[in-house]
């Protein structure tokens, strides 16, 4: 499993240098739409990293596929700006509670 990151070219600059190949620039949220929906299709993919802005750009029927997505993951960092907590999303994908 890869992990994909979308986002502005200042968002994805730590994940490339971290060693992440599947970085996709978004700076439209054209752009963004079109990353997210080839990232969603791509079965290599088991984690997808957004800023938690960026959830707040996408069309309502799309945020609710991400966040109900379990392949791949979807992680939106910020706060809870992206919906489910990262508690949530790891308990959904793992099934089990890890904090407990």
């Amino acid at each position: 499993m890869e992990i994909a990151v979308v986002g502005t070219d200042e968002f994805i600059l730590g994940f490339r240098l971290a060693g992440v190949r599947k970085t996709y620039v978004a700076e439209t949220d054209e752009r963004l739409i079109e990353h997210i929906n080839r990232v969603l299709e791509d079965k290599d993919v088991g984690i997808l990293v957004l800023k938690g802005s960026d959830m707040e750009r996408i069309p309502l029927r799309l945020r609710t596929t991400l966040e109900n997505s379990v392949k791949p993951t979807v992680i939106a960092i910020g706060g809870e700006e992206g919906g489910l907590s990262m508690r949530e999303r790891i308990k959904r994908s793992v099934g089990v509670d890890l904090w407990k």
